[in-house]
């Protein structure tokens, strides 16, 4: 299936190339009635908020391992974002949880609902307390750059990264001209490797994603 491009193609270079730095970090605070918030920008973290996060904001490099979501793993993770992690890779009712952030997103960007739910399975097994060695976090698995440019500010706010990966994906699809394999490709390698190979990179990684994504994607799509 072709991906449409939609009425956001004019401001698809736009974003790209305004993308804000990020820092890396993510920030927690403690509200009055105990409820958490997290944010990774800078502005709007609370006066009592501390760092539970701080990763590199980087792609892993050619040839890496395949994706794997290593959040228990981490030095760098503190023990609200491990225990969230845990509890929630336990519990089978996340595979649902999020229809209904999935079918926004999908109707407001106009990306096949059954491409999103291809992607949050890669990307982090539905499991919105997801972070990975390079830093990317949530369902959709964004590195703090892209959340930033895609106006995420809570990255493990399921709607929000729901939201924000998908407007990324329609502004890749754009790209690339409704291409759905350059388009997974640019999602887990970035537009310039594809723009520079013209093609699927020559990334272990990078291939294996490609090919991992368009098995989900048949698969809910046959659903």
């Amino acid at each position: 299936m072709t991906l449409r491009p939609s009425a956001l193609v004019s401001f698809a270079a736009a974003v790209l190339a305004a993308a804000p730095s990020a820092s890396g970090q993510i920030w927690m605070s403690r509200g009055a009635d105990g409820s958490l918030h997290f944010t990774n920008v800078p502005a709007n973290r609370r006066a009592n908020a501390r760092v539970i996060i701080s990763t590199p904001d980087h792609r892993p490099p050619p040839g890496a391992p395949s994706q794997v979501i290593t959040a228990p793993n981490l030095p760098t993770v503190g023990p609200e974002v491990r225990a969230q992690y845990d509890a929630a890779r336990s519990d089978a009712a996340r595979y649902s949880r999020y229809d209904a952030h999935i079918r926004e997103a999908a109707q407001l960007y106009q990306i096949p609902e059954a491409l999103i739910r291809a992607v949050i399975k890669q990307e982090s097994d539905f499991n919105a307390w997801s972070v990975s060695s390079s830093g990317a976090l949530g369902l959709m698995q964004m590195l703090p750059s892209t959340a930033q440019s895609m106006t995420v500010t809570d990255p493990f706010d399921p709607r929000q990264n729901v939201l924000g990966g998908t407007r990324y994906l329609r502004v890749l699809a754009n790209t690339f001209n409704g291409d759905l394999v350059l388009t997974l490709a640019a999602y887990n390698a970035g537009s310039g490797a594809v723009i520079r190979y013209g093609a699927v990179p020559p990334y272990e990684e990078t291939q294996h994603y490609v090919r991992q994504v368009l098995r989900y994607y048949y698969e809910y799509r046959a659903r």
